[in-house]
């Protein structure tokens, strides 16, 4: 399955948010929560409720990143 061109930055948000947060949420609840039996299900719910903020917010400020860090670099 191939996703038209013009979606691009819609599935680069998606794909990165997800990531993201796959990775952070993991992270903060071992640190905060430790790993033990209830990990996974913790872990799964944590990713399911943070990537909803995550997408929609990736997706609009990825643009701006991406012109301030060209004003920024040389």
């Amino acid at each position: 399955m191939r996703i038209p061109q013009r979606y691009s930055p819609i599935v680069f948000g998606a794909v990165l948010s997800a990531i993201m947060v796959c990775i952070v949420s993991a992270f903060v609840l071992a640190i905060s929560q430790g790993i033990g039996p209830n990990f996974l299900r913790h872990w799964l719910r944590s990713c399911a409720t943070t990537w909803p903020v995550a997408f929609p917010t990736v997706t609009l400020i990825a643009p701006w990143v991406r012109r301030f860090v060209a004003r920024v670099t040389v």
